[in-house]
């Protein structure tokens, strides 16, 4: 069980990070929603917009591979915990959608700390 969270919550922290950036900075800097200023977001020369183009072509074809590989960790560790089909969907869904994916990991964190913890192995202390 231990290996199974600790895969999730990985792949739950970069898919959430890479979406945070995609939609909060690539995505309104290719389309002109940040700045005001002309040049720097002028379609196909400015700056702005070729670093949005950028971030949005190849952040948006990562994300997209690591939430494959998120679904698989996530339903993992969901039939692992035994989740009832409607707490598994929430979660799964919710890598979609900015800032709530990090609710979602700390919401099936604690589930599967509760629900498992004498299943979970503690860290060695160095």
């Amino acid at each position: 069980m231990n290996g199974a969270l600790t895969r999730y919550r990985v792949m739950a922290t970069i898919v959430g990070v890479l979406l945070v950036v995609l939609c909060l900075v690539g995505l309104p800097l290719h389309y002109g929603y940040l700045v005001s200023d002309a040049d720097f977001l002028a379609k196909g020369t400015g700056s702005g917009w070729e670093l949005g183009t950028d971030i949005s072509e190849y952040l948006g074809v990562a994300h997209g591979w690591l939430y494959m590989i998120f679904l698989i960790t996530a339903f993992v560790l969901a039939r692992r915990a035994g989740w009832e089909l409607s707490f598994s969907l929430v979660t799964l869904l919710c890598g979609t959608v900015p800032l709530l994916s990090f609710w979602a990991e700390r919401r099936a964190t604690r589930r599967v700390r509760e629900e498992h913890a004498d299943e979970l192995v503690a860290p060695r202390a160095t």
